[in-house]
């Protein structure tokens, strides 16, 4: 099993965004000599609720300051981002790395943000999959060229060339029936967000799966389960963490999402935001759907971690993960002493 580490950067500390970007960069450096497989930031702009607006650019200062530990973007965003730009950044990371990049690419999902771009929400799934067919050619060949709705690139040749292919190397977030098809067609591995009770997500996963291997004659690949993490010894102490910091990064996701909001109910392609909101919406939902978040994900003590995890690989299968401690303005010194601990303790037991 592949355990990696994911990166909010989320402030909501109240300190100055340039400490708090530097303690979240420092974190993923530290998590080499910690054990884990790999690293990568999301991509988010504008807010408190996740500021890293150039994965390439983070992850290639991190590349210079460790030797081994891969490199994912988690995700580069396709509608905020010209393909062919995408593609060069990926292919000058890739070499300064020395070929740890994967690349992991995703649609977002916030209004605010797509607005700010100029690009509509509802756009997303066409630029999305125009953009990522334009990026898995032209990282491969060193070539970009499209003539498409949404992309009109003259043929360019990439330099520096592409030195290693990225066959197994590219990543989709897919929350939805429609993303989870176009993963398993274009024959990308899958990244989720625990937003839940697994037993939900099973038939979207199978279904993966299961067209993955019609298409490709091969397995899927195991899918990625991006998890928020509590994991300290005292019960007492994982409780109270969760009461005052988990708590607050679920009232953050809530309203950058706007899960409370209708729109996602004429956008079929997220759904999982529907759902969000519809259960949140019924009686006592907003309560349960608060339950079902912290269920879905990855707190409590380095015991009850490890039994969470086995009762998790018997619903869905195969898994990979990208641990996510750094939330809800959770100071430094507990973020780093939980990852520590989840290094430890879980980690080895996860990877035997």
């Amino acid at each position: 099993m592949r355990v990696g580490m994911h990166l909010g950067y989320q402030n909501c500390n109240g300190i100055p965004d340039a400490e708090k970007f530097r303690q979240e960069t420092q974190l993923a450096i530290e998590a080499e000599a910690m054990g884990f497989d790999y690293v990568g930031p999301v991509e988010h702009h504008f807010t408190d609720y996740a500021a890293c607006p150039d994965p390439f650019g983070m992850l290639s200062y991190v590349a210079a300051k460790t030797n081994h530990i891969e490199l994912i973007t988690g995700a580069v965003i396709l509608p905020w981002n010209n393909p062919l730009r995408v593609v060069e950044q990926a292919i000058q990371l890739d070499i300064l790395s020395e070929g740890r990049l994967i690349l992991g690419m995703g649609r977002g999902a916030a209004r605010r943000e797509f607005r700010s771009f100029g690009a509509e929400l509802a756009d997303s799934r066409e630029m999305f999959d125009e953009a990522a067919l334009i990026i898995m050619e032209g990282i491969e060949t060193g070539i970009v060229e499209a003539d498409t709705k949404w992309y009109q690139i003259p043929r360019t040749e990439i330099r520096p060339r592409p030195f290693k292919s990225f066959k197994d190397r590219t990543v989709m977030v897919s929350m939805s029936p429609s993303s989870v098809e176009v993963a398993a067609r274009y024959g990308l591995q899958t990244l989720r967000f625990s937003q839940g009770d697994w037993r939900n997500a099973v038939p979207e996963i199978n279904s993966y799966r299961e067209t993955f291997e019609q298409l490709h004659k091969k397995a899927a690949p195991p899918f990625i389960i991006s998890d928020f993490v509590l994991c300290f010894e005292d019960k007492r102490r994982v409780t109270e963490y969760c009461d005052s910091y988990f708590s607050a990064m679920f009232a953050q996701v809530a309203n950058h999402y706007e899960f409370m909001s209708d729109h996602f109910k004429e956008l079929p392609s997220y759904s999982t935001y529907m759902l969000m909101g519809q259960a949140a919406e019924a009686a006592g939902g907003a309560d349960k759907a608060y339950r079902d978040y912290i269920a879905g994900n990855l707190i409590g003590t380095p015991e009850e971690l490890i039994e969470h995890h086995l009762e998790r690989a018997q619903m869905v299968g195969d898994y990979s993960i990208l641990a996510n401690f750094s939330f809800g303005g959770l100071p430094y010194e507990l973020v780093y002493e939980q990852a520590k601990l989840f290094a430890d303790k879980v980690l080895p037991k996860l990877k035997s």
